[in-house]
């Protein structure tokens, strides 16, 4: 079992690590912005799902080759970000058609929804499972809050990786939906989804390649 005072402390931590906006958090707005409410919730449950397959790894012990390894590191950071400056292009790409994609899913019928449901959760989850500033918070932090006298500290990791994601899944609906009521009254104009589309892609190309120049923290 966790110690109390432990867990208080590692809650403290993760608070302050996902208040201040990341990839992630940033992803989950452009999102939201070209997706709308319903996009932008997948999106946040498929990122919650991809950070706690880094914490299995690091419970597991991967997590450390991680910690040790830049090159491990490095092609992780690069994968993520080459993935979200393809996201932006294709966003980019396709922005003028967002008008005739808001009114399809108004009238599409409920078994045509959730293709594009499952395609923002499996995006979020792809961006979630390669986000490095979370993989190398877990690998450096998660050791540090487990009591290994009360042993089973994979399981502690797992309980501790739980309590980051809660906190991580309340933080990121709350900015799905801020962003989302933005884009309900831009949807009013295609002038505006247009423009939208493209500064949501922008704002996607922008993560990607500040997250590809970005050092490793240590």
């Amino acid at each position: 079992m966790i110690p109390v005072d432990h867990l208080a402390a590692f809650t403290i931590t993760a608070f302050a690590l996902i208040v201040v906006p990341g990839p992630s958090v940033l992803f989950v707005i452009g999102r939201a912005l070209v997706l709308g409410r319903r996009g932008a919730f997948a999106t946040v449950i498929g990122n919650a799902i991809g950070e706690y397959v880094q914490v299995m790894a690091v419970a597991f012990g991967i997590g450390a080759i991680v910690e040790r390894s830049i090159v491990v590191y490095t092609v992780i950071k690069l994968a993520g970000a080459g993935y979200l400056i393809f996201l932006g292009i294709q966003a980019i790409r396709h922005r003028r058609a967002l008008a005739a994609a808001v009114d399809s899913v108004r009238s599409a019928a409920a078994t045509d929804r959730p293709a594009g449901l499952r395609r923002a959760l499996r995006e979020g989850f792809v961006v979630g499972l390669g986000n490095p500033k979370s993989v190398v918070f877990f690998a450096a932090m998660l050791p540090q809050f487990v009591d290994a006298s009360s042993g089973y500290v994979p399981v502690q990791m797992l309980a501790l990786g739980a309590v980051f994601l809660l906190i991580a899944l309340v933080s990121d609906s709350a900015w799905a939906m801020v962003a989302s009521g933005a884009r309900s009254w831009l949807a009013k104009s295609p002038g505006r989804l247009s423009r939208l589309g493209g500064v949501g892609g922008l704002v996607m190309i922008g993560i990607g390649a500040r997250l590809a120049v970005t050092g490793r923290p240590d």
